[in-house]
């Protein structure tokens, strides 16, 4: 009997993916032992759930931004353990969305006791949204360009940003919409196993992304003032390449990348920066689990016979900023990050540099929970990326943080 047992998510059921929320519990028995639990689909009918074991205060209320979990998957008090804790039941599945037009659904149930879960005393659920409201979508296919393009609503101007996902390809829109529902007009472009591009280009041009570049300039709700450019992992060093040689881009963020060309040869106009040299031999595959660890692959990046691909970002007037994880497993990001902040310092220039202990190379948007690995969608091999869960949530809160502030400082 009693009062019905009540979940609530403030300030609202209803939010983006990268708000924090208070999920609270009321109309539980003084001290009473929960299990609560977070389940969400995802849109290949995919599977992902967390669970924590809590103790309902003196007037039977629970609110985890207060009270600790006592055991599942996390400790202590995570307001948004629930969140960044979700694993597949399928191992190496990695949690992304591909449709931004859509939610993700959070289903939050409290049950009776630590123990089966077989009695559900309430539960709601809180809706996660990649597109904030008004912000359009716009697919693009003009000229050459594969794009998505998010304007947040409003005349502006908003500063422009292009945003570049790594070497798996295809057309990544989930942290382009996030950062267009924080203000930036963002162009989502695909440069790699999309569509009519190949899985392995021959060569990238780096023509294509002066496109990409001239036509977010001609966005009437651009401003003026310059683009940026966020790339993770090839999309980082592509980054770089796009700060070092095209006009137009005023500041660059590189996430797990590297300070050289990597895997496929740039063609600019009258050069061509070579492939790092590298040596699929050192892959290292797991007996157990058949996960492949890239980490050895790439040649000393020290020696001067691998300079010729070097991305001269010394000679950019953009302002920079470089986030790795220091338990990245599948990429020697810290130490590329390192040499390239050393040679734009040398040469007297502005670089913000991040490293996060415990962090892995899939530093994503907030709350999206680590992926420790997973296919690569264009090797087609079970690829390791590290991370340690509870670190890995708190690096991507700061990263997202810093990210959306060195934006708006230089833009």
């Amino acid at each position: 009997a009693g009062m019905a047992v009540r979940v609530s998510v403030l300030p609202s059921p209803r939010c983006l993916f990268d708000d924090p929320v208070q999920i609270r519990v009321a109309g539980l028995q003084p001290q009473q032992a929960v299990t609560l639990r977070a389940s969400l689909v995802d849109e290949s009918g995919e599977l992902f759930q967390a669970h924590a074991l809590y103790r309902a205060g003196s007037s039977g209320e629970l609110d985890l931004s207060r009270s600790p979990a006592l055991g599942g998957s996390y400790l202590g008090v995570e307001p948004m353990g629930l969140l960044w804790a979700l694993q597949s039941k399928t191992p190496y599945k990695r949690l992304a969305k591909r449709n931004v037009l859509t939610p993700f659904f959070v289903d939050l149930e409290v049950y009776e006791g630590h123990g089966d879960m077989s009695r559900l005393l309430g539960k709601c659920t809180n809706e996660r949204w990649f597109l904030g409201e008004g912000v359009k979508r716009i697919s693009v296919r003009e000229g050459r360009l594969k794009a998505t393009l998010f304007l947040p609503p409003g005349p502006g101007p908003f500063p422009g940003l292009i945003d570049l996902y790594g070497s798996g390809g295809g057309l990544i829109e989930y942290r382009a919409s996030l950062l267009a529902s924080r203000g930036f007009v963002t162009l989502a472009l695909a440069y790699m196993s999309f569509e009519d591009i190949p899985a392995m280009p021959e060569a990238l041009e780096l023509s294509y992304f002066e496109e990409a570049v001239n036509f977010l300039r001609k966005q009437q709700q651009v401003k003026d003032t310059g683009i940026g450019v966020l790339g993770l992992s090839k999309g980082g060093d592509l980054a770089l390449s796009m700060a070092t040689f095209l006009p137009g881009i005023k500041a660059a963020v590189s996430i797990s990348g590297s300070s050289f060309n990597s895997f496929i040869p740039l063609k600019g106009d009258g050069f061509t920066i070579p492939v790092h040299p590298y040596d699929l031999g050192r892959m290292k595959i797991s007996d157990e689990s058949g996960l492949a660890d890239f980490s050895d692959v790439i040649n000393d990046h020290t020696d001067p016979a691998t300079w010729d691909c070097r991305i001269p970002v010394e000679r950019s007037l953009a302002k920079f900023l470089f986030l790795s994880g220091l338990d990245d497993m599948n990429w020697k990001s810290d130490l590329y990050c390192r040499d390239a902040v050393q040679r734009l310092r040398q040469h007297g220039r502005e670089v913000e540099f991040y490293s996060y202990s415990g962090a892995g190379h899939l530093l994503e948007p907030p709350y999206l929970p680590l992926c420790k690995a997973s296919i690569h969608r264009v090797l087609g091999m079970l690829v390791l990326w590290g991370g340690q869960w509870r670190e890995h949530a708190k690096a991507q809160e700061d990263a997202w943080r810093r990210i959306q502030a060195f934006f708006w400082q230089h833009l």
